[in-house]
């Protein structure tokens, strides 16, 4: 299967990125008479210099980033619409953030007295996304970054969600193959912007499913960017949406696209990678590279970064959902700026790289980045206000339907801890729906990631307090998976809840949601499988014994093994039933009512040691 799009139409934005063709030649004659290594020697110092036709020598480009948006048009609702920032007196303080319409605010502000702005993006900008966007397969949300200026992207793993012929529908354009066109003689245009998918082949031809590159060019600068998603998308996306597709090594692919580029006379280099870490400190603020630190930063990016050849100058990462501005080195020992915003548009990193016009490369040493907060109290982007007005009015008969009670916010996505309220009620819907097409279904189990926000009290639009609606509901389970039923032996059950902290989950670890009645203790004082005490797994408390056999609920993404977690992938007996999110709202509809609203589970299930 191919994906390959067709040449892009002409940029809209095409000031912004075409350079003057006398600029160039200047610079390329410059350039071949000088090493090609001397931007980084050059260092501070050559800031400020002459070249030969009058021009400085350096000049300072703009990087405006940000990763995760998971088409949130709208300020994402609860504790998944806040960033935590540091305050001075070493206490910390939640902020209100994201949405489209403060993001574009942010990034025009941001923008102002800087020639040389390029704004890029390192994935997942769609899928998993609330009803507003993804009732329409995402189609707002290109939109939206077409309107914002978004100049380049790599692709996430949640590019797949709908396979590879879809992403290219979403760079090129044209109708959904089966809903058609959603506004009345408006065809989708696609995205302005390049989506990069440099380890993604197709596995019949083994080329790129989408451009591997893409340069960025003004008045004789030039910045080339290389995207890849994580190696391992294939283990968290659906089958279908990977299939016919092979996923590389995101080190080995991005040194071989540098030196292509590097060939080409492309110096400054900047590798978009939907792969990340797990920061130190939670705050937006924190000083990864402070004394005391260690490197401020964990995870897969930490092996990634030291493996990506000395000719990328900068990373702009994702995937992890995380806040971070760190310096690891690059396989020569020299420190490369590491960055990452978070998620769902509520930060944006401003990163300036220092461009030497005769060597064409980057004065590392003068990299300098931060992080942002899209505020809240800014004004509105009015343009963002009339798109998601337009989309909203498509939405609405289907979104503001009510589906059920609730006394309190219930946190998801945004809890924080190993076992969020949220989860626990989704794995009481999941057990329910399994005890309605068998009632001798045991047990409910929910990954983390698959739950994608909180459900708020507070009340939204002209709904009253405290009533969730279908749109609510689809923003927290919007991937349509379905509720399987397996059979797997207490031993399999047992292997499946230690892989949770072993394999491939030990470094970052994904706590599965339990329904009620299924209890254990995770001690994180032990390290991988031991973390998860075996005699303490019980089910209605009694200790689960490794030769009987349990009739498990749970998503289609978990029965297929994802996550991680290949024991619950080996389940018999299987028994497909509704999408999970009718299980939430069959849920909902019978426990609660507007007298009688659901309270938020105590999130008592799992005992943590630490």
């Amino acid at each position: 299967m191919s994906a390959t799009p067709q040449p892009r139409r002409p940029r809209r934005r095409a000031t912004r990125v075409l350079a003057a063709a006398a600029g160039l030649a200047t610079i390329g004659a410059l350039a071949a008479a000088l090493p090609a290594n001397a931007g980084q020697s050059a260092g501070q110092g050559a800031a400020g210099a002459a070249d030969a036709a009058g021009k400085k020598r350096t000049v300072d480009v703009q990087l405006l980033s940000f990763n995760d948006f998971h088409g949130n048009l709208q300020p994402p609702a609860g504790s998944s619409g806040q960033v935590t920032e540091k305050q001075p007196d070493g206490t910390e303080k939640k902020i209100d953030a994201g949405g489209a319409e403060y993001l574009a605010t942010s990034l025009r502000t941001a923008r102002k007295g800087n020639p040389y702005s390029v704004t890029a993006a390192a994935g997942d900008l769609i899928g998993a996304s609330p009803l507003l966007s993804g009732l329409f397969h995402d189609e707002p949300t290109v939109e939206a970054m077409n309107k914002l200026g978004l100049d380049v992207t790599s692709v996430g793993n949640h590019e797949f969600d709908e396979g590879a012929k879809e992403l290219a529908r979403m760079q090129n354009g044209g109708c959904h193959p089966k809903d058609g066109c959603f506004e009345k003689g408006k065809k989708f245009e696609g995205a302005d912007y390049p989506y990069l998918a440099a380890n993604v082949t197709d596995e019949k031809t083994d080329k790129p499913v989408l451009k591997p590159y893409w340069v960025w060019k003004h008045k004789g600068v030039k910045v080339g960017f290389i995207g890849v998603t994580l190696e391992g998308t294939p283990d968290i996306v659906s089958a279908d949406g990977v299939k016919g597709l092979k996923f590389h090594d995101e080190i080995e692919t991005v040194n071989k696209y540098a030196k292509i580029l590097d060939k080409q006379g492309v110096k400054s280099i900047v590798s978009l990678i939907h792969e990340g870490g797990a920061p130190a400190s939670q705050a937006y603020n924190y000083n990864c590279d402070s004394p005391g630190a260690g490197d401020g930063i964990s995870g897969p990016i930490t092996t990634i970064a030291k493996g990506i050849s000395p000719k990328v100058d900068a990373l702009v990462t994702g995937h992890t959902h995380s806040a971070y501005v760190c310096t690891i080195p690059d396989p020569s020992g020299k420190p490369r700026m590491v960055t990452s915003a978070s998620s769902f548009g509520k930060l944006y990193t401003d990163t300036t790289l220092t461009y030497d016009r005769k060597t064409k490369d980057i004065v590392r040493t003068s990299v300098k980045s931060a992080n942002h907060v899209v505020s809240r109290e800014q004004a509105k982007a009015p343009d963002m206000t009339s798109l998601i007005s337009r989309w909203d009015k498509l939405a609405a008969p289907v979104a503001n339907k009510p589906i059920g009670y609730i006394s309190a916010d219930i946190p998801g996505r945004g809890a924080g801890v190993p076992e969020a309220p949220l989860g626990d009620l989704i794995a009481d819907a999941q057990l329910a729906h399994g005890k309605s097409l068998d009632p001798e279904t045991d047990l409910a189990l929910m990954n983390p990631g698959g739950i994608r926000s909180d459900l708020v009290y507070k009340a939204s639009g002209s709904e009253g307090d405290g009533v969730v609606t279908y749109g609510e509901g689809f923003t927290v389970q919007p991937f349509s998976n379905t509720v399987n039923l397996v059979d797997l032996t207490g031993a399999q059950l047992i292997t499946g809840l230690k892989q949770q902290v072993s394999g491939s989950n030990e470094a970052s670890p994904k706590i599965l949601q339990v329904s009620d009645g299924l209890t254990y203790t995770l001690d994180m004082t032990k390290s991988g499988a031991d973390r998860v005490v075996t005699d303490s797994i019980k089910l209605g408390g009694k200790v689960i014994d490794p030769a009987a056999t349990y009739r498990v609920a749970m998503n289609s993404f978990l029965a297929g093994g994802g996550d991680g977690f290949a024991e619950l992938g080996k389940g018999t007996k299987p028994l497909v039933g509704s999408d999970d999110l009718k299980a939430l709202n069959d849920y909902l509809a019978a426990n609660s009512t507007a007298d009688k609203p659901i309270a938020p589970p105590k999130a008592d299930r799992i005992t943590v040691v630490k």
